[in-house]
């Protein structure tokens, strides 16, 4: 089991999102998960904590949700370099197609940008929308966990699970490659 600090860090309009947050709390094996609200963040969050999980809803027209609107900028600036960071987001794949989560999409761009890893990639299969700024241009894979509350609130528990215990095998797999070998 992973043994590092794991910082989750949401923003919640209408609190969809910080259900969530809780919900993957909960599913995380590792005791040592610190939750924090993005309006209350601070660069030293994202300092002492070797992961990031970072969620997010997109609104309107693929927009981040206010309050990591309100945050970005500074988000922007912080070295993420040596940071593992998985990302999670909200969307309406039906009412909002041409913008399904979005942020998942903005929020990549920005870690890769500030020298951060992503992990936690999640498959198109089983969602139905026409375009997406949270695809890889790779593959048809999201850069992270993709949630629908508004048309498939059933999917969520199962969608978490599967996405926990990938984290956990690709944090696994990633620090035991990481750990020099024994001489």
């Amino acid at each position: 089991m992973y043994e590092g600090k794991v910082g989750l860090v949401y923003g919640s309009d209408t609190g969809a999102t910080e259900a969530v947050a809780h919900l993957l709390a909960r599913q995380c094996p590792w005791d040592n998960m610190e939750l924090c609200e993005v309006s209350q963040v601070n660069h030293r969050f994202f300092e002492r904590n070797d992961v990031l999980i970072l969620g997010a809803s997109t609104w309107y027209t693929g927009d981040l949700q206010s309050d990591w609107q309100a945050y970005f900028p500074k988000f922007k600036t912080l070295d993420l370099s040596g940071k593992m960071v998985a990302l999670y987001g909200l969307g309406d794949q039906f009412n909002y197609d041409d913008y399904f989560v979005d942020a998942l999409g903005i929020l990549a761009r920005a870690v890769l940008d500030s020298g951060g890893e992503l992990m936690g990639h999640w498959p198109t299969k089983g969602y139905c929308f026409s375009e997406s700024q949270g695809l890889m241009e790779c593959c048809q894979r999201f850069y992270g966990l993709a949630l629908d509350e508004d048309n498939q609130p059933e999917r969520t528990e199962e969608r978490i699970a599967q996405w926990t215990a990938q984290l956990q095998t690709e944090l696994r797999e990633r620090t035991t490659i990481s750990r020099p070998l024994a001489s």
